[in-house]
C-alpha cells in the first residue's frame, strides 16, 4: 500500500515549546522516509519571496502573520487576519491532494485545517498537545482571585468547564485523535466518541547526553547543587513553587543549592527577585541547551498541566534524573523511585534533599535516567501515526463552495 498524503497543519513550528518540537520532528520522519507530506505552517511576520517550497516529496508552505496578531506568549501568537491566506492555502491542497489532514489544536492554523477538511471531504485527524482549558483558568487567576474564595473558585471552574467544552466539540471534528498520555486519551474518547491513540514523544539521544556535562559530578557538602527548570516561565507552569524549594532547602539541605533556569516568559522578573542566585540562561538550543541539562544535578519540574513534558524526556536522556508532580503527562516518563520522583509540590525539597543526602542512590538514578530515554525514538512515535492513518476512510469528492 502507498503511505497517505498528509497535509500537517501545526499551531506552532518555529517557537519553543512542545507542540513546535514534535512538529519539527515529525517534518523531519517525513523527510527521512520520503513520504509525501505537505507542512502549512505559520512564519515571522514578512512575507517569503516564495511561501510554497518542495523538495522531492516534502513541501511547506510557509506565511506571515499580520501586524494585529495577538501575542499569547512571548514567542507565540495568534492572526485574527490568517484568512487572508485562504487562496494560497486552497490551491496548495488542491495541488497536493492529501488523504489526511492532521491539525494540532484550535489555533489559526488548526481552524484552517478543520474547514479545509469539511470543504474538500478530506478525513481529518486531530492531536491534542496543550490542556488549553486549564491555561485559560489560570491566566485568569488573578482576576478571580480578587472575588473571594466561593466566587473565585466558582468562577475558575466555570472557564475550566467552559474551555474544555468548546475544545472537545473542535477535537470532535476529527475522525482519529491523538493525545500524549493514556489519561488524556481516555477522557477524549468518552467526551468526543472518537478513538485516540497514543501520540508520545522521543528524544534525540545523540543531541541530549551526558558526555555533554563539563562540570564534575562533585559530592563534597562544600559543593553546590545544581536544580534545573526548562520551559515557559509562566504561571500554568507552576514556577511559583521554585523560590519555596530555594527557600526549605536553603534551611536544610546539607549542601548549597543553585538554580539553572532555562527558558523566558511573564514571571521572570518576579522569579529573578525571589531566586537572586539563580542563573537565567534565556532561551537555550541544541548544544547549548544539551550542556545546560548534563550540567544539572536534578530537574525540577512542577508543572500540574503538561500533557507529556518533553523537557523531562530531554533531562533523562542527559542523565539527569526529574522530580514532577503527579498530574499531567511527566508523571507517565518518571519511573518511580528509578528515574526520578513523583511528588505533590509540598514534598518536592524533600524527595531533592534525600537525593542530595543519598549520592549512590541518585547516581543510580543518572544511569537508569539515561537508559530509558535511549528506548524512545521519534521513529517508533510516527510510525504509530501511520498506523492509525490506515483507518481513515479514503476522500470524498467535495468541495463546499
Amino acid at each position: 500500500m502507498r503511505p497517505p498524503r498528509v497535509a500537517f497543519f501545526p499551531d506552532s513550528f518555529h517557537e519553543v515549546n512542545g507542540v513546535a518540537h514534535t512538529s519539527r520532528n515529525f517534518l523531519a520522519f517525513a523527510e527521512r522516509r520520503d513520504l509525501p507530506f505537505l507542512c502549512v505552517r505559520a512564519g515571522g511576520t514578512a512575507p517569503r519571496s516564495t511561501p510554497l517550497e518542495i523538495t522531492g516529496n516534502l513541501q511547506t508552505l510557509e506565511l506571515p502573520r499580520s501586524g494585529a496578531s495577538i501575542q499569547m506568549e512571548k514567542d507565540l501568537d495568534f492572526d485574527p487576519l490568517f484568512w487572508r491566506h485562504a487562496g494560497l492555502i486552497h490551491r496548495a491542497l488542491r495541488a497536493f491532494q492529501p488523504d489526511v489532514i492532521h491539525i494540532t489544536g484550535p489555533s489559526e492554523l488548526g481552524i484552517f485545517g478543520a474547514y479545509f477538511a469539511w470543504k474538500l471531504g478530506i478525513p481529518l485527524a486531530a492531536s491534542w498537545h496543550t490542556n488549553v482549558h486549564e491555561y485559560a483558568a489560570r491566566r485568569l487567576a488573578w482576576l478571580t482571585a480578587h472575588l473571594g474564595h466561593d466566587a473565585g473558585g466558582n468562577l475558575d471552574r466555570g472557564i475550566e468547564h467552559g474551555a474544555l467544552s468548546a475544545t472537545l466539540w473542535f477535537y470532535s471534528l476529527a475522525k482519529v485523535l491523538f493525545a500524549p498520555n493514556g489519561e488524556l486519551c481516555e477522557m477524549l474518547e468518552t467526551a468526543t466518541h472518537r478513538p485516540c491513540h497514543l501520540m508520545q514523544r522521543g528524544v534525540d539521544t545523540q543531541l541530549f547526553s551526558p558526555v555533554h556535562r563539563t562540570r564534575p559530578v562533585d559530592e563534597r557538602p562544600s559543593a553546590p547543587f545544581t536544580l534545573g527548570f526548562v520551559g515557559r516561565l509562566s504561571v500554568e507552569k507552576n514556577v511559583a513553587l521554585l523560590p519555596r524549594i530555594a527557600r526549605k532547602l536553603a534551611a536544610t539541605s546539607p549542601r548549597p543549592i543553585r538554580f539553572l533556569i532555562v527558558g523566558q516568559g511573564a514571571e521572570q522578573e518576579a522569579l529573578a527577585r525571589e531566586l537572586p542566585g539563580a542563573k537565567f540562561a534565556g532561551v537555550l538550543r541544541g548544544h547549548a541547551l544539551a550542556e545546560a541539562y548534563a550540567n544539572m544535578d536534578l530537574l525540577v519540574f512542577p508543572s500540574h498541566t503538561d500533557t507529556f513534558g518533553n523537557v523531562v524526556l530531554e533531562a533523562l536522556a542527559s542523565g539527569v534524573p526529574a522530580i514532577v508532580t503527579p498530574d499531567g503527562g511527566p508523571k507517565y516518563i518518571i519511573q518511580e523511585g528509578k528515574t526520578g520522583h513523583i511528588v505533590a509540590d509540598e514534598q518536592f525539597s524533600g524527595a531533592i534533599e534525600g537525593l542530595i543526602e543519598n549520592p549512590i542512590r541518585l547516581a543510580r538514578m543518572r544511569l537508569a535516567s539515561r537508559a530509558y530515554a535511549q528506548t524512545c525514538t521519534w521513529d517508533a512515535v510516527f510510525d504509530r501515526i501511520y498506523e492509525a492513518y490506515k483507518t481513515l476512510p479514503a476522500p470524498i469528492s467535495a468541495d463546499h463552495s
